[in-house]
């Protein structure tokens, strides 16, 4: 089955913007579209701003400070507190996704950096009125903007965090004992490990110490902890001293050549000559020779399917 992301309409070819137009993006219907499905949603449509329609924008409220939504010509057209509330009656079925991909510089779907006026300048430092809401209301979902997808490592990142989600969801659906939860985190270890080492250890004390702690309030922690730490996309560093702990797994199973050439290759992958896909296959090559239960149930050598080549663009 395909996994359920939310995203805005118009990134579907949906004519549903201010000019009666889309934002219909190819990468995402026809690539992620392999193994996504989309529940589509436009937040103006939906408070009952038709199309065509004026344009709307963040605006500074210089008696409070804060940011309200109102029309690029009229505005005494203030849209605020109904694109919040269409946020909020949106749990229901935003609760059963997996990611949500937003249109990005929208002032109802931005995730970040909007525009938001003050007098006669801006400043890009907003986020979109709903897309906050929802942030808000679900701050362990996957989120991306369309634009940053085009980024490779924003762009694994995002699909990398969302299989995670989905693993983490199943597991919890299934109410696990403590050992399950501690079988999960050996399976994602490498994960974190690749995306911030200091904080994969900290990780690692909680899960240690899970023994005297209450199951919800543990995945709670958990799950928070793991957010903090795959919000950064990994560094080619990170991978390095990931891909080198692998291979000490195999360091009385290969031959003086066979580890001189994992060698270069990693040294290659840091210095940016090769992507990661070439030093993993090697690895999976040497591992299917000569097998490791727990490096065969690590997710971190194909974190997403293969076919979505994310790997090979690292």
């Amino acid at each position: 089955m395909k996994i359920p992301l939310g995203i805005s309409s118009c990134l579907l070819g949906q004519k549903v913007r201010f000019d009666s137009g889309h934002k219909h993006n190819p990468y995402i219907t026809q690539n992620l579209g392999e193994f996504f499905s989309f529940q589509a949603f436009c937040p103006e449509v939906s408070i009952g701003l038709g199309t065509p329609r004026e344009p709307i924008r963040l605006v500074n409220n210089a008696d409070d400070d804060s940011v309200r939504c109102v029309g690029t010509k009229d505005p005494s057209l203030d849209v605020t507190d109904e694109l919040v509330a269409s946020a909020r009656a949106q749990a229901s079925w935003v609760s059963s996704v997996y990611g949500y991909i937003f249109k990005k510089d929208s002032p109802s779907c931005g995730m970040e950096r909007v525009k938001v006026y003050r007098k006669s300048s801006a400043t890009r430092d907003g986020r979109g009125m709903f897309a906050g809401e929802i942030m808000d209301m679900f701050p362990n979902l996957p989120v991306e903007e369309e634009g940053r997808l085009n980024d490779a490592r924003l762009r694994e990142n995002f699909v990398k965090r969302v299989f995670f989600y989905k693993r983490w969801c199943d597991l919890i659906s299934d109410q696990p004992e403590k050992r399950d939860l501690v079988e999960f985190h050996a399976r994602n270890k490498l994960i974190y490990m690749s995306h911030n080492q200091t904080k994969a250890r900290e990780l690692g004390r909680l899960v240690a110490d899970i023994g005297g702690q209450d199951i919800d309030t543990f995945c709670e922690s958990y799950l928070a902890g793991v957010t903090e730490i795959m919000q950064k996309p990994a560094s080619r560093r990170n991978h390095c001293n990931v891909l080198s702990h692998i291979q000490g797994y195999l360091k009385r199973k290969l031959d003086a050549d066979d580890r001189a050439e994992l060698d270069q290759m990693i040294e290659q992958y840091r210095l940016g000559y090769i992507p990661l896909i070439v030093p993993i296959t090697i690895l999976r090559h040497h591992f299917r020779k000569t097998p490791d239960p727990y490096i065969n149930q690590s997710y971190y050598m194909q974190p997403h399917p293969q076919e979505l080549m994310l790997h090979n663009q690292l």
